[in-house]
């Protein structure tokens, strides 16, 4: 288990590693790729059998970082994401994780390395299908919710951050955003006038959903699912 945190840096701008080190630390994240094709963790729920192995940071100041990942780690998903976690304003990079014996975990990046992360789910092949991240209850502090194995437990779990890491706040069964061999996850975050909505489909893809955090999680059928109404629902123009 210690190869898990042994990540390898490599400056990607010229100069000393210590410089870009120095230099990343002050400036904003603007921009992340996955580099590495792998083929090392033979999963393929998002459709082939190829993952990465490595994650490239850029930063405002024109420099970037790349690390690699230990080879019992890969990078399981379709693409980095630019997420305000920490609620400074700023964004850090959220990614899927998955351990070649523990499966799927969420962990949050920044130019200085991994910040944060879940529990891995805790067996190969299970994986997990990030919706998004926001101030879900007005509290003050950022959410940053994921679908927990939409193929088969479906169950929606929140994580606040707070002190530096992240704390499970709330789960809700019954739900999904991916199918298997997408290579792209649907729904993710709205908010129509009345606070922030997470949007997916129920666990059979029969309705369409809106949840909210008011305490605990709560969900409301907009209609029945489809492709089309959720790229309605996302823009605001279906609202039950």
């Amino acid at each position: 288990m210690a190869g898990i945190w042994c990540i390898r840096v490599i400056a990607a701008a010229a100069g000393l590693a210590a410089s870009v080190w120095a230099s990343a630390a002050s400036a904003q994240v603007v921009a992340a790729r996955y580099e590495a094709p792998t083929t090392r963790y033979a999963h393929g729920v998002l459709g082939d059998a190829v993952e990465y192995g490595a994650l490239v940071v850029e930063v405002s100041d024109g420099t970037s970082v790349r690390f690699e990942l230990p080879t019992e780690l890969v990078f399981e998903d379709v693409a980095p994401r630019l997420w305000d976690i920490t609620g400074d304003g700023q964004p850090e990079v959220v990614v899927v994780e998955a351990h070649r014996d523990l499966g799927a975990r969420l962990a949050v990046w920044t130019a200085d390395g991994r910040k944060a992360s879940t529990p891995f789910i805790g067996r190969s092949f299970r994986w997990l299908a990030p919706v998004a991240a926001a101030d879900l209850d007005g509290d003050g502090a950022i959410e940053v919710a994921y679908v927990d194995r939409p193929h088969l437990a479906k169950t929606l779990r929140v994580w606040r951050y707070t002190g530096g890491k992240l704390t499970e706040v709330a789960t809700m069964r019954g739900v999904s955003n991916h199918k298997i061999g997408w290579s792209y996850i649907v729904g993710g975050l709205r908010d129509c006038g009345s606070g922030p909505e997470l949007m997916m489909a129920s666990g059979d893809w029969a309705n369409l959903l809106a949840v909210t955090l008011k305490g605990r999680l709560t969900s409301q059928v907009l209609g029945a699912y489809s492709a089309n109404a959720m790229i309605e629902a996302m823009a605001c123009r279906l609202d039950g």
